[in-house]
């Protein structure tokens, strides 16, 4: 059977778009591709096989869906290569709100802070 959906693209909204980007760059290991003479104004984001579009949030805030709803990521990595994923971003001074570790629903997983707030997500079902 054919699969029907193949990736998936995060949207983020921010503020400042340029130093969003400047920031996945720096620190996540993201190529950056800016699409700002367009239309709709927007940059991609490229690891591997993730894709994030960054946004103009037209002045509001970014609110991490902890904030907005009480618990939740605003993104979910799968990878298979937690513990260099995570030793690559402790060297870089990412901010690891939550280490890699086992959770109760059968992930290993380990959760950044990105610098707008969201907080992203790197595992795999255990």
């Amino acid at each position: 059977m054919d699969k029907k959906l193949l990736q998936s693209h995060s949207i983020f909204p921010t503020l400042n778009i340029e130093r969003t980007a400047a920031y996945y760059n720096q620190y996540l290991g993201f190529q950056v591709v800016p699409y700002l003479d367009t239309e709709e104004p927007h940059i991609c984001l490229y690891r591997d096989d993730t894709e994030i579009i960054l946004t103009q949030s037209q002045g509001q805030r970014v609110i991490p869906n902890r904030e907005l709803y009480g618990y939740g990521y605003d993104v979910y990595f799968i990878t298979k290569l937690q513990e260099q994923l995570e030793k690559e971003f402790k060297a870089a001074g990412v901010n690891i709100v939550r280490p890699l570790a086992n959770t109760d629903y059968n992930n290993k997983e380990f959760v950044i802070e990105d610098v707008d707030g969201r907080w992203i997500a790197f595992g795999i079902k255990g």
